[in-house]
């Protein structure tokens, strides 16, 4: 099985490949070949028993889709996107990265022909959904109308999933994350990384910025939770599907406040009070657009899984990243 990792440099990219490399396989098949690729090189992996490719390119830019496609990888992991914040702030490079580089991936997996047809796990976002919301959370047939352009990027790349899907030129399952906390490194520019930053920070020791109200709620899922999830989707018998190809992941529904007080749990109260809550009026007014919770009964009945309580993701990080010691 050869399999191609776009996005391959950024945090999920990197954790999956480790998972790759660790495991051998994907659904029962030895891994006999390895693509990583990214608009920064990434980083090859050592020790590993298949061969493995680096490259660096933009995947909108023309011929490189192209280039990737006639490898005929069998499954393809399409993570490539700028985040949430910059595809606001930067309408063009937007629409450019988030929706012409996956229409051109699909093209070119099109256009590749002699019966060539990938799988193709697509990471979406809960970002494809807009207010007003259900107060019972959004569930699997709740309409799909982004209010950001972030979310709206995602959602046509949905429906190009689905009808590349349709006509036999691809086996496409999209994967709607819920926000990935938390995540490791330093701080993106996605609007919703001070999920992560009031976390992160104060466990290496640090000060985190809070820029909302404790009351603000949203939908969480570990980056282990994340790797278990585009594995399972990429093993899974998509007939199960149907004609809806993207599904809507488990997660955690948890307000800031109820984040703090998981960290004082795991953590004390001295780690906690290194969090100071600073404002923004832009990141508030792009938070009210979220949602709060969801109810992923689709996707928990086909075998996709998450944490059940922040203090479980906070461990997660903690033994993932921090040799599993809480700072003194």
């Amino acid at each position: 099985m050869h399999i191609l990792i776009l996005g391959a440099a950024g945090m999920i990219g990197r954790k999956l490949t480790e998972r790759l490399v660790r495991d051998g396989r994907l659904g029962g098949s030895p891994i006999t070949a390895l693509s990583l690729f990214d608009v920064a090189l990434p980083e090859a992996p050592t020790g590993v028993p298949f061969p493995t490719a680096t490259s660096a390119g933009d995947l909108s830019s023309p011929g490189e889709a192209e280039r990737l496609a006639a490898e005929r990888p069998d499954v393809i992991f399409h993570l490539a996107a700028i985040v949430s914040g910059e595809a606001e702030a930067d309408f063009e490079k937007g629409y450019r990265i988030n929706l012409d580089g996956t229409r051109l991936l699909l093209e070119a997996v099109r256009l590749a022909g002699q019966g060539y047809r990938p799988r193709v796990v697509f990471t979406s976002s809960i970002a494809v959904f807009g207010a007003p919301f259900p107060a019972d959370g959004i569930g699997d047939t709740f309409h799909t109308t982004p209010l950001t352009s972030y979310g709206t990027q995602k959602a046509i790349g949905e429906l190009l999933l689905a009808d590349y899907s349709r006509r036999g030129f691809i086996d496409g399952i999209g994967i709607r994350l819920p926000t990935i906390c938390v995540r490791p490194g330093k701080p993106n520019k996605a609007a919703s990384g001070f999920f992560s930053g009031i976390i992160r920070e104060p466990l290496n020791g640090q000060e985190a910025i809070l820029p909302v109200s404790e009351s603000v709620r949203h939908w969480h899922a570990s980056p282990r939770a994340a790797i278990a999830f585009l594995l399972h989707a990429a093993a899974l018998d998509t007939a199960a599907l149907g004609a809806r190809r993207s599904l809507t992941m488990p997660g955690l529904s948890v307000t800031v406040g109820e984040q703090i007080a998981a960290l004082r749990r795991v953590a004390g109260d001295r780690i906690a009070g290194l969090i100071r809550h600073q404002p923004d009026p832009i990141i508030e007014g792009i938070v009210q657009g979220w949602a709060e919770r969801f109810r992923a009964d689709r996707a928990e009945a086909l075998g996709f899984e998450a944490e059940r309580d922040f203090e479980e993701i906070i461990r997660v990080y903690v033994e993932d990243e921090l040799g599993g010691r809480i700072p003194a």
